[in-house]
C-alpha cells in the first residue's frame, strides 16, 4: 500500500510555519483526490482512499511532533505493510531555494531531523522524498536556523505557496505512478 506522510508539527500554533510543508501537500493531496476525513491512529492523523491519479494510498500527517515523526510512519507502515518503496516523505529542506521542489529515492537526511528519525524508525533510507525548498534565512535574519523553520511564511512566500503546493503534489503524483 503507497504511504504518503508529511512532516510537520501539530496543532494551530505551528499551522503557517515553513516547517509544515509536509502537512499542507497531503491536505492538498486529500482535497484534490478522493479521501475521507482524517482520523487518529498511529500516532498521527491518517486517511485511505485513491490520489488524484487514482493510485490507492493512504495519507498520513504524524502528530508526534516533527523529531519523532519515524514513530508514525512506522506504526502506519506496518500496519498497511507498505514497504520502504512504497512509502514517500514530504518535508522542507533548507538546502533548496523557495519555491524549489524535488523529489528522490534513498540518501542522507542533510540534517533534517524528521526524516533522520524516519530513516531510524524505518531501518532504511530506501524510501522516496518530495522535498520542498524553504531555503536558508536571509542574511540579517535574527535568530538561530530552528527559528526560521518555525516561523510562518512571509507574505511573499503566501503568495506562492499554492503553485509551490502545486508543484509538490505533481512530485508525489509521478512518484506514485513509478511505485504503482
Amino acid at each position: 500500500m503507497l504511504l504518503v506522510a508529511g512532516l510537520g508539527n501539530p496543532g494551530p500554533s505551528y499551522g503557517g510555519n515553513r516547517h509544515n510543508i509536509g502537512f499542507l501537500v497531503v491536505d492538498a493531496l486529500a482535497r484534490e483526490g478522493s479521501f475521507p476525513a482524517f482520523r487518529e491512529k498511529f500516532s498521527g492523523l491518517w486517511t485511505r482512499g485513491d490520489l488524484p491519479n487514482g493510485v490507492p494510498a493512504v495519507l498520513l500527517k504524524p502528530q508526534t511532533f516533527m523529531n519523532l515523526s519515524g514513530e508514525s510512519v512506522r506504526a502506519a507502515a506496518t500496519f498497511f505493510k507498505s514497504e520502504p518503496g512504497e512509502i514517500i516523505v514530504v518535508h522542507d529542506e533548507l538546502d533548496l531555494r523557495w519555491r524549489e521542489v524535488r523529489s528522490k529515492v534513498g540518501g542522507g537526511h542533510a540534517g533534517h531531523n524528521g526524516v533522520r528519525h524516519v530513516v531510524q524508525a524505518l531501518g532504511t533510507a530506501d524510501f522516496s522524498r518530495v522535498r520542498v525548498g524553504i531555503g536558508r534565512p536571509a542574511p540579517g535574519f535574527r535568530g538561530q536556523v530552528v527559528d526560521w523553520v518555525l516561523s510562518d511564511f512571509d507574505a511573499a512566500e503566501r503568495a506562492d505557496l499554492s503553485d509551490v503546493i502545486g508543484r509538490a503534489v505533481s512530485l508525489v503524483l509521478e512518484r506514485a505512478n513509478s511505485v504503482r
